[in-house]
């Protein structure tokens, strides 16, 4: 059963997406902020992060950015979940390490599809 970590501030978008994802079978863990997540990261180890942009303290590209570079994590590939729609922010995002970019509101066919894709990848990587 894939393991996933929501990273966002926001309860109720994590009370979607924890209900849209563990009715699927997935695992899911949640953090409220950046510096939690990434230590949850460590910890648990999942098998992919949902990350959100707009957060208190470390954004959300300042997290995937330290995610990617961190040896225990670097392997986890990151889905950035934001309102921020332009094409500068899906660059920025990847460029920080995030391997896909989502906008919300998060339509769950699409979200679901990109967690499978990514997680096909990884998959077929190891």
């Amino acid at each position: 059963m894939p393991k996933i970590l929501i990273i966002d501030d926001s309860p109720t978008d994590v009370h979607i997406y924890t209900q849209m994802l563990s009715s699927r079978g997935f695992e899911v863990e949640s953090a409220e902020d950046a510096e939690t997540g990434i230590n949850k990261a460590i910890d648990w180890q999942p098998d992919l992060i949902l990350m959100d942009v707009i957060m208190p303290g470390m954004n959300g590209f300042q997290a995937t950015r330290k995610l990617s570079k961190t040896d225990s994590t670097n392997h986890i590939p990151v889905i950035v979940i934001t309102t921020k729609n332009m094409e500068t922010d899906r660059v920025w995002s990847l460029r920080q390490g995030a391997r896909d970019f989502v906008t919300k509101p998060v339509k769950d066919g699409v979200l679901l599809k990109k967690i499978n894709d990514q997680l096909s990848q990884d998959h077929h990587a190891s």
